[in-house]
Parts: structure tokens; C-alpha cells; sequence
């Protein structure tokens, strides 16, 4: 039998190694076998001020953290330490309390939040939109305000 007249090999290669890509890319998760993502959004928001504050590698979030939001973060970091430099401040463990944190569900795997921190000289925001991907929850974008 052969191959063109629809025999035992009847799906073209480059189909069947697009299943395979596709078979071990990244897995969208559902809500209901994701954790609750507040202590993430937390964990993520003290992290990323210590980033701010330079005594946090941005490396160290890598594993909650989409490609997108690394790169925001590397960005924002690269510009805190600019600053820090030009006004001749150290690096320091920042003084900052999670005011309030807020959540919704825009869609099944989907959480966007927004934390209020409070810090020696400002309050500010952080927003994050978590996806579930593999089993757990990932920043897919961040925006500090």
C-alpha cells in the first residue's frame, strides 16, 4: 500500500511532529486545579519590590514569571538601579506593607490582581495578571504604578 493513496501513513510528518510541539508546550491549567493565588500575588508583590530595592536578584522570580512580565521587571529593575546610583543610595531591604490586595476572574485559569503597598516615601500599585500553565500559576504580565 502506499503512502499516497492513503495507506498506514496517511498524516504528513510535519503534522504529526506539530502534535508532538504541541503535546509539550506549555498546558493551559484550570481554575480548580490551581491553589489560591493570594498568597502568590503576596509573595510576588514583596519580591518584586525587593527587586526594587536591589537586594533581590529578578532571576530568583524567573519560575512565577511569563517571558513578558520577566522582562518588565528586568526593565523596571535596570532603571531603579540607574536612579539609585545617581543619587548615590545603596541598595536596601525595603520598608513596605501590603495594604489591601485585590482580585477577579476574567476567565477559567485567569486571575488579575492589583496589590497597594506602602512604602517610606510612597504608596504605590502593583497589577499582575496570573494564568495557569502546567499546574501553577504564572505572571504573564506585571505593571508597576
Amino acid at each position: 500500500m502506499s503512502v499516497a493513496s492513503g495507506g498506514a501513513r496517511s498524516a504528513p510528518r510535519a503534522a504529526r511532529a506539530l502534535d508532538v510541539a504541541e503535546y509539550f508546550a506549555p498546558q493551559r491549567t484550570p481554575a480548580k486545579e490551581l491553589p489560591d493565588p493570594d498568597p502568590l500575588v503576596r509573595n510576588l508583590t514583596i519580591g518584586v519590590m525587593e527587586v526594587l530595592a536591589g537586594v533581590r536578584e529578578v532571576d530568583q522570580l524567573a519560575r512565577w514569571l511569563g517571558e513578558d512580565a520577566f522582562r518588565a521587571l528586568v526593565a523596571r529593575a535596570n532603571l531603579s538601579a540607574r536612579a539609585r546610583s545617581a543619587r548615590g543610595v545603596p541598595a536596601a531591604r525595603p520598608v513596605h506593607r501590603i495594604l489591601s490586595t485585590r482580585h477577579s476572574t476574567p476567565a477559567d485559569g485567569v486571575v488579575e490582581a492589583v496589590a497597594i503597598v506602602a512604602g517610606p516615601r510612597r504608596t504605590r500599585a502593583i497589577a499582575v495578571r496570573l494564568e495557569g500553565w502546567d499546574g501553577r500559576w504564572r505572571a504573564t504580565s506585571l505593571a508597576l504604578l
